[in-house]
């Protein structure tokens, strides 16, 4: 009996831990807006971002013992993982110069659709008539959100680069799943936020807007927030998250990362909202929401 307890204790800790760790993930606009704001470029930001957060997984690592070796095969994945996050990252936080933050994010969540697209056309995994819907249904609610009240279109260069964010983030979960490299995530990512803080480096050079210092304690105070709120602190929760409620809970708790993020540019940017955008946010999550039933029923 005691037994039995037990696992229902840790699979409601793994509920409130993917339930915080979608919230955290959501928080993603709260930085970016507040320090461009402050007149940093997107470039800054994400250095900052990912440098800060590269530091702290250099802390954790050190005080686990990990060591950084990594074979030639592992450092080739390594790198291709941190090139697929630094596109990811990098066009949503441009989406967020020339569109809604929170429009942007709910599209960004078509990532699962996209994922189990993926799989089905390169790997053989069976496309059912459950993903077909998901899919049109995705479709119709990244176009329910384009053309927005009817009035106002959001800018295609914004759905672009949302949609180019999905799918980066799509192909890199894929990577990890196929790759089946033999390392604990906290080695996994330190590489990760390294290159994607270089990559971030090259990205300021090439475009001509130099890396600046955040300007005074506000600026510092998103920089740490968007380093460790959404970035570590989302990291580590779904790791317990996906151990102790399963990874088709943890899937379907993410919802919360796009509606945080709506509630955010609604609530404290004044970002508007209208029927046809709630609607459009609905067919979304319901297409992820689907293809996340499909899988676990599949499984069993």
């Amino acid at each position: 009996m005691m037994k039995i307890q037990g696992k229902k204790s840790l699979r409601a800790w793994g509920m409130v831990c993917g339930i915080v760790a979608a919230v955290c993930y959501g928080t993603n606009p709260l930085g970016a807006l507040k320090l461009y704001a402050e007149g940093m470029s997107t470039g800054s930001v994400l250095f900052y971002r990912f440098g800060l957060a590269w530091i702290i997984m250099s802390v954790v690592l050190l005080f686990r013992h990990e060591t950084l070796k990594v074979s030639l095969h592992e450092l080739k994945v390594l790198l291709g993982l941190g090139l697929l996050f630094t596109i990811s990252s990098l066009t949503l936080y441009l989406s967020f110069r020339v569109m809604d933050a929170g429009v942007a994010s709910t599209i960004l969540f078509t990532y699962p659709v996209m994922t189990a697209v993926i799989m089905a056309l390169f790997f053989h995994e069976r496309l059912n008539w459950v993903t077909g819907v998901s899919i049109a249904l995705s479709f119709l609610g990244v176009a329910l959100l384009y053309r927005g009240d009817g009035q106002v279109v959001l800018p295609w260069v914004g759905v672009a680069l949302v949609l180019l964010s999905a799918l980066s983030y799509a192909v890199y979960i894929v990577v990890v799943n196929r790759s089946k490299i033999k390392l604990s995530p906290f080695k996994i990512n330190f590489y990760v936020l390294l290159c994607c803080a270089l990559g971030m480096l090259a990205y300021s050079f090439m475009s001509g807007e130099p890396i600046t210092l955040p300007h005074g304690f506000t600026s510092w105070f998103y920089v740490c927030w968007l380093a460790t709120v959404p970035a570590i602190m989302a990291l580590v929760l779904l790791v317990y998250a996906a151990r102790y409620a399963g990874s088709t809970t943890t899937a379907v708790l993410g919802a919360l990362e796009p509606l945080t993020a709506v509630l955010i540019g609604i609530f404290v940017f004044g970002e508007r909202f209208t029927v046809w955008l709630a609607v459009g946010i609905v067919l979304i999550l319901a297409s992820v929401m689907l293809v996340v039933a499909g899988q676990s029923k599949a499984k069993n």
